[in-house]
């Protein structure tokens, strides 16, 4: 097994009493045809491009793409979080069945927190540093009706010591400031899932931290999606984070999502062009933190007809320059938008 080859659970689908495989379950988070837009003078600006995704019950899905690729904008798209000029233009995010696009802003800010966790790449961004942390993982339960006072307090110890962070009883008392970044991190872990939601999704979770923090905390979130039966959407332009937790992976680039299937496949077999060129531009074509690539995503901007990978791409030819390539399914059990996808066959 390679660095790159992820030890995937084998698992087997159900049968009926007939003995027959049984249809695997509907997905906890279906996204069909999601595209976010930014109104500028000139029209609109694409930031997500007809994105399509899924997460299991159960499942850890990872969305990786350099920095602009549109992973942000897909998460915050999908808890309804985008603000003006920003706004989804098309698309459909169901949830549990639920279409949250459908919902009205109450019933919308009982599915945030309580029902779908989020964890910011900065933890600045979650926790208010004029109020104590166990104060604000307490008012996690209380606005969402789960517990007040005295028993809101006790379960924020309870989670805040599940996140690992020793002594929780007095670090309750402790205000943001006073946290290191390791168990500031922990502490918005904590606030993100202290109402055990049914799918947490991680923005760069780690990117702020050194090597070993990063560890920690992946081992944590690892820890609590099995205590907790977590879903997890993890954005990250890390490689080596992918590889580690995720059981499937989805390969962002200006927009659109370009490879996509289980992460032992698309991280040691990739089919598209840049995902094999991430790859390739890590040290030794080992794990870690991404370079730079030759070129650069393509800013918000008009988009070409083309695929948007093409202008960076030594094995584009006139037919990629001039039409978008569609999503095909490959004999690897993967999706691939690329109209020459490497050492693989279209199924």
């Amino acid at each position: 097994m390679t660095a790159w080859a992820h030890p995937q659970a084998t698992r087997t689908r159900p049968a009926d009493y007939n003995g027959r495989p049984m249809a695997d379950p509907p997905p906890l988070l279906d996204v069909s045809h999601l595209t976010t837009v930014f109104d500028g003078p000139s029209g609109a600006l694409v930031a997500v491009d007809d994105v399509s995704l899924k997460v299991g019950a159960g499942e850890t899905v990872a969305l990786v793409g350099e920095s602009g690729s549109g992973k942000s904008v897909t998460a915050l798209s999908i808890l309804r979080l985008i603000e003006p000029p920003g706004r989804i233009a098309a698309g459909e995010i169901l949830f549990r069945g639920r279409d949250l696009r459908s919902l009205g802003e109450e019933e919308m800010r009982q599915v945030r927190g309580r029902e779908i966790g989020l964890v910011f790449q900065e933890p600045a961004r979650a926790l208010n540093p004029v109020f104590t942390i166990g104060a604000q993982v307490a008012e996690t339960f209380e606005v969402h009706r789960l517990a007040a006072g005295r028993e809101a307090r006790a379960r924020a110890i309870e989670m805040l010591a599940a996140a690992g962070i020793p002594d929780a009883a007095d670090r309750a008392r402790d205000y943001p400031h006073q946290l290191s970044g390791g168990l500031l991190q922990r502490a918005a872990i904590a606030a993100a899932l202290a109402c055990r939601p049914a799918l947490a999704i991680a923005d760069e979770p780690t990117s702020s931290l050194d090597l070993g923090l990063q560890a920690q905390v992946l081992d944590l979130l690892a820890r609590l999606r099995a205590s907790f039966g977590l879903s997890l959407l993890l954005i990250t332009h890390d490689l080596d984070v992918a590889s580690r937790v995720a059981d499937r992976v989805a390969v962002m680039y200006s927009g659109c999502i370009v490879e996509e299937g289980p992460s032992g496949v698309v991280l040691h077999a990739p089919a598209h062009p840049y995902t094999a060129g991430l790859i390739a531009a890590l040290p030794n074509g080992a794990p870690g933190r991404l370079r730079a690539l030759d070129g650069s995503v393509p800013p918000l901007g008009p988009r070409s007809p083309g695929c948007a990978f093409a202008p960076r791409c030594g094995r584009a030819t006139p037919e990629c320059q001039a039409r978008r390539p569609e999503t095909a399914r490959l004999d690897t059990g993967h999706t691939v938008a690329c109209y020459h996808p490497q050492g693989a066959v279209r199924a």
